[in-house]
């Protein structure tokens, strides 16, 4: 099969913790109701990611969110790829943040049956690669919601 034409990747993902980041995603969308993050800052040692929640989660929550990860984590789910035409993306995958000039076909990144999104970006070949995901700290501020974490 040929290779679909997709746009140009202008960054070089640590792909354990950009896994991690769909999962927190998808996390916080099941946990909390709200969209996967338009805001996040993903590296190799640590990261932030932020969130639009209209109060502060309480710790017993925050606590949840680690624990979900991890869980998901530990499942040892695959980790795949399909290239699908725009017309063609199912309807629980959001496109509102890609780029105007994406290009027809999408790859989509699939973590088992936890998650789904529209990325060109780098990723593990199944969770367990991903090691223990760890919140270090957590802040609310005008309805912006930030986690900072990384990988142990």
């Amino acid at each position: 099969m040929e290779e679909p034409l997709l746009n140009a990747h202008h960054k070089e993902e640590f792909p354990p913790m950009h896994t991690a980041e769909h999962i927190l995603n998808q996390t916080m969308v099941r946990l909390f109701g709200c969209e996967r993050s338009r805001d996040a800052h993903i590296e190799r040692k640590k990261s932030k990611i932020n969130y639009q929640l209209p109060a502060m989660p309480t710790q017993e929550q925050i606590a949840e969110i680690e624990r979900r990860v991890n869980e998901v984590i530990a499942r040892d789910l695959p980790v795949t790829y399909e290239f699908v035409e725009r017309d063609s993306v199912p309807q629980e995958v959001s496109l509102d943040k890609l780029p105007d000039d994406a290009s027809s076909t999408l790859r989509l990144v699939r973590i088992g049956d936890y998650d789904v999104c529209a990325c060109i970006g780098l990723h593990v070949s199944h969770t367990a690669e991903i090691g223990q995901f760890h919140i270090n700290s957590t802040s609310w501020q005008d309805g912006r919601f930030r986690i900072v974490f990384k990988l142990i």
